[in-house]
């Protein structure tokens, strides 16, 4: 069993609570009581964070992340839209994409919630996608797998101790981690399928509520179910999801007569959405150069698309990916005519200079938009990928370690600022740099020996000796800290 096989059981299995795990049930009205008070014994908010931190760095060092800006950047922001009309948020939320074109969402401890590529691909509009996030978000603020696990260790305490355990032993110790995980395999799959009605109930009505307030259609929940449905009755190999967890007609049901209790108003898609989806299906997905380029033209061809500049955006990262800088340059700039600050369309266009090796137009691109948009990740990593480019890595250094300091989640920044030190010739942060990255992916042996690098570059600079064996005693002590839980 792999390293990687076990972070998807991780997230896919017995530690997730899926977004299609629901069994069929009857319809819950608004009467149902809000059940994330309840007082959960076996595992208090901070374990809970930790445990999330820790199955987070996991993911980082097994699974499909994607390291994308732009993506980042909307998903974060459609979460937090989602999470600021939610009750009962007692941890902050996290938001990542993995590459995966499986129909499939995640949540689990700390506030974690994943998404794949896949949803993008299947869903019609933001409505479709965010119903699936506010039911994930729902899980977390009610504590549904807190619960549920405390639920389980009444029943069989020391077997749900040595799952825990066992996945937490991973990041230490691999080979015997990936052991222990075998010996709990079919505690796993149990667990899967295991969540109770009353849940699933609780986290499609509360989900659903999230989804309205935030200003979004009720019926995007019902319209997703029904496509899935039909697209796959009558397949012979439906996705994974839908071999364990079937997608019952009473499940549609319920969610239509749900979405029907609420005022109908209409609610237009967003176009940001369909840019995400187009660049997913360029970039991060099974389409070859040659079947993006006929997608978009076709689409543009048949005028068959929801906004007409997505599939032009679609075309031009289809050119430019098949190395026709000229003619997706054209596109990019009519479409900045019309909107000059998508960040969407920023992105490329900075890709295109830097191709043409013109770094300084791309750096006055980029701080003119900096000063609209301060904290954007879309700007901030372009602005510093483009000065570590052009040999004026010092000017990135300060822009990457605002970023850092903002998320301490975010590995990109710390993979940047890394080849910024090399760069400006500071060996010593180079390495510091590298083993702040290596700790959140879970290796903190790499990121020691990569302290002890910087420190025996650091010989002249007492201070840097401080924060260095400071930091190598942190984590040390996050190491065996994981061990003992």
């Amino acid at each position: 069993m792999t390293k990687i096989k076990a972070a998807k059981s991780l997230v896919a299995g017995a530690l997730s609570l899926a977004y299609f795990s629901i069994a069929p049930m009857s319809f819950a009205n608004s009467d149902l009581p809000d059940l994330g008070t309840a007082a959960v014994n076996t595992f208090s908010l901070e374990k809970e964070n930790t445990y999330g931190d820790a199955y987070m760095r996991v993911i980082r060092s097994s699974a499909p992340l994607l390291n994308d800006p732009v993506l980042n950047q909307y998903m974060t922001e459609l979460g937090n839209k989602l999470v600021a009309h939610a009750t009962g948020v007692k941890t902050p939320f996290y938001f990542f994409l993995l590459r995966n074109d499986e129909i499939n969402a995640f949540a689990f401890f700390g506030g974690h919630v994943g998404v794949h590529t896949g949803l993008f691909l299947n869903a019609d509009n933001e409505s479709q996608l965010a119903s699936v996030i506010g039911h994930e978000i729902t899980h977390v603020t009610q504590r549904h797998l807190a619960r549920s696990l405390e639920a389980k260790e009444k029943s069989s305490a020391a077997t749900m101790a040595g799952l825990l355990g066992a996945i937490l032993l991973t990041i230490a110790a691999p080979q015997a981690g990936m052991a222990a995980l075998a010996t709990t395999q079919a505690l796993a799959t149990q667990a899967q399928i295991n969540y109770t009605r009353l849940h699933e109930k609780e986290a499609d009505r509360i989900g659903m509520q999230i989804l309205v307030d935030a200003g979004f259609d009720p019926n995007g929940a019902a319209d997703f179910f029904a496509k899935l449905a039909t697209r796959y009755r009558f397949t012979s190999k439906p996705p994974q999801m839908l071999l364990t967890h079937p997608l019952p007609e009473s499940r549609i049901a319920e969610a239509r007569n749900r979405a029907a209790q609420y005022p109908h108003r209409y609610i237009p898609d967003n176009i940001d959405f369909q840019l995400a989806k187009a660049r997913i299906q360029v970039r991060f997905s099974s389409y070859s150069e040659e079947a993006a380029l006929a997608l978009f033209t076709d689409k543009l061809k048949k005028r068959s698309y929801e906004f007409k500049q997505a599939a032009q955006y679609g075309l031009a990262l289809a050119l430019l990916r098949s190395e026709k800088e000229a003619e997706s340059e054209q596109i990019i700039d009519e479409l900045l005519s019309e909107d000059p600050n998508n960040l969407f369309y920023i992105d490329t266009k900075t890709d295109l200079l830097l191709a043409r090796g013109e770094h300084k137009a791309a750096i006055s691109l980029l701080k003119k938009q900096r000063l609209l948009k301060p904290t954007s990740q879309v700007i901030n990593i372009n602005l510093a990928n483009t000065y570590i480019e052009n040999n004026q890595a010092s000017k990135a250094i300060p822009i990457l370690e605002d970023m850092i300091f903002l998320d301490r989640q975010n590995q990109l920044p710390l993979l940047l600022l890394s080849d910024a030190y090399r760069k400006s010739g500071n060996k010593a942060m180079e390495h510091y740099a590298k083993a702040e990255s290596m700790a959140l992916a879970a290796d903190y042996d790499g990121a020691i020996d990569q302290l002890n690098f910087a420190y025996r570059l650091s010989e002249s600079d007492p201070l840097q000796l401080a924060r260095i064996e400071a930091r190598i005693r942190q984590f040390k002590q996050s190491k065996r800290a994981i061990e003992q839980l």
